[in-house]
């Protein structure tokens, strides 16, 4: 546990007075800056007295800081990773790491934090996976402490943010993430397809909607009438949740991994509505129900392993499944290993019914701090730390890419390399290294999950992933919709209500896709989910929309 030594309990409840005293009459947003402890109010062990953007963060005495970190089997924690060494000799920080696995991470977090002795530093938190954490008081609320960050602020100005950030607050107006931060939506998923294929029989790679890529499938389906063009994947844990996920917002609507709790923004009404009900929804999954049904898509794809999917891409059954900037290459290897001819590319997501939209947002996994913190005597040099690291231009360029002239090089123009020994991404293939398995960089934890510049982000793409990812940047990005903060006693009301929803719209996606259950049934189905609270669910959120609306401005 951590040894450095908390400061006087007068001065702690000092602070927290404070803050509470000018939250009281603040309203929200506007007064942020007011809510700000003063500085002689936080622990100043280890802290730079003239820390500013630009400066490298080096603690003025050797500090230690608790981390929960999540553990990747990809990269698994080594003690000796470079990283750490790094950064005990050159910003004089160490950690005292507990670990848990990704399997049950946020599991683990929850157990942590429920019981009181989660660490300091709680890495890869989504926004919106604190929200369960916030009334027990145990999660720090960060938005009084940013004053005291100033890359953190740079960044949100300079990238045009705080909008962004404001939908984080909670129902008190403050936000409890340090979010990882970008400057352009990214998007990675799209459907990998035989380009071999493709070419032999004259289709494009950058179909112009579903409509479009459905009819390219069909071609391929009167070529190899033996075989699904498609075999999708990634339905372990729902019914295609990649796929509805990237697909949905060209629908109007959002599903898979993009459901969330099942609400919808209807710009129109000014209100929220049931996302799995929604007409919009109903015609994403006639789409793939039509797929089926022709013939076009195989229907174990909502069942199948995904070894299953890419041992079918790998070996010439399928053409097509989707896929992300990384997963591919694992269909490239698979193909060689099984010794099928033919190459794989990445097409541009095809428009819809409702646009050529992409959904997607600018804040990405952070940190939470446990509140203990602010009590502790080292309090601003973590914050200063932590700006450093997540934020700083040097501080992402270090934990992306590692030490230069170590592990990679930069030309006269700015462009890096990594060294020949090194790999990753596919950067360097066949090198018996990797950045992060070998290293400990380009690690989500340290990086906040690739939040970064638009040159950083893009600086360790292979070129195949930079083309993808200019041919989606015209792209509409999805209306986000405004805050509807829950307080303890609303997310307890709706917990079970939500989870009964999403288990019977889950159940019934899969149904109507597999065409189990005919679009016929569709009101029958509408009404079943009325039956399980849907209108009392709504009537909650949007009662909480309006509460914070009201208080914010």
């Amino acid at each position: 546990m951590r040894t450095t030594k908390k400061r006087p309990l007068a001065l702690a409840a000092t602070a927290a007075t404070l803050a509470l005293a000018l939250a009281a009459c603040s309203g929200g947003t506007d007064e942020e800056t007011a809510q700000t402890p003063e500085v002689s109010d936080l622990g100043q062990v280890g802290a730079m007295e003239d820390y500013e953007v630009g400066t490298t963060f080096k603690a003025t005495e050797p500090v230690s800081f608790g981390l929960m970190y999540r553990d990747h089997p990809n990269y698994p924690l080594k003690d000796d990773w470079d990283i750490l060494t790094k950064l005990k000799e050159n910003q004089n920080v160490e950690f005292e790491i507990q670990t848990a696995p990704l399997s049950d991470w946020q599991q683990a977090q929850s157990i942590a934090i429920g019981a009181g002795n989660a660490p300091d530093i709680i890495s890869v938190t989504y926004p919106g996976q604190e929200s369960a954490f916030v009334a027990g008081g145990a999660i720090l609320p960060v938005s009084d402490y940013v004053e005291y960050m100033p890359n953190f602020l740079d960044k949100v100005e300079k990238w045009d943010l705080q909008a962004e950030i404001d939908r984080m607050r909670q129902e008190d107006g403050k936000y409890y993430v340090l979010p990882g931060l970008r400057e352009s939506v990214r998007p990675s998923y799209t459907y990998a397809v035989r380009k071999d294929v493709w070419e032999q029989l004259g289709l494009s790679l950058a179909p112009e909607t579903y409509e479009d890529f459905a009819a390219d499938l069909a071609k391929v389906k009167a070529a190899y009438p033996d075989k699904y063009p498609l075999s999708d994947r990634w339905s372990a844990n729902g019914p295609l949740e990649a796929t509805l996920n990237v697909a949905a917002p060209n629908f109007g609507t959002a599903a898979g991994w993009g459901y969330g709790e099942g609400v919808w923004w209807d710009e129109d009404a000014e209100e929220f509505v049931y996302t799995g009900a929604m007409d919009e929804y109903r015609e994403l999954l006639e789409y793939f129900n039509g797929l089926v049904a022709d013939g076009l898509m195989d229907p174990e794809s909502l069942i199948q392993e995904d070894d299953q999917a890419l041992t079918k891409i790998a070996s010439g059954q399928t053409f097509a499944q989707l896929t992300n900037d990384q997963e591919i290459l694992k269909i490239r290897t698979a193909m060689t290993e099984t010794g099928t001819a033919g190459e794989v590319a990445m097409i541009r997501v095809p428009g819809g019914p409702a646009g050529d939209i992409v959904a997607g947002g600018r804040l990405v996994s952070g940190v939470m701090l446990s509140s203990s913190v602010a009590e502790e005597d080292d309090f601003l040099a973590m914050l200063q730390f932590l700006d450093w690291l997540f934020y700083s231009d040097e501080g992402l360029e270090f934990a992306k890419w590692g030490v230069e002239g170590e592990t990679y090089t930069k030309d006269a123009d700015g462009k890096r390399t990594l060294m020949p020994e090194i790999d990753q991404n596919g950067l360097n293939p066949g090198a018996p290294k990797f950045l992060n398995v070998d290293y400990g960089y380009h690690n989500g934890v340290w990086m906040l999950e690739h939040g970064s510049s638009d040159e950083l982000d893009q600086s360790m793409l292979r070129p195949e992933v930079v083309e993808f990812v200019e041919s989606m940047s015209d792209k509409e990005l999805a209306p986000v919709a405004p805050p509807a903060p829950l307080d303890e006693l609303e997310r307890e009301q709706v917990s079970l209500w939500t989870t009964a929803l999403k288990d019977h719209v889950w159940q019934n996606t899969a149904a109507f896709i597999l065409g189990q259950r005919s679009f016929d049934e569709w009101d029958a189905y509408v009404a079943e989910l009325e039956g399980k609270n849907v209108q009392q669910y709504l009537d909650v959120v949007n009662g909480a929309q309006q509460r914070f609306a009201d208080a914010n401005g």
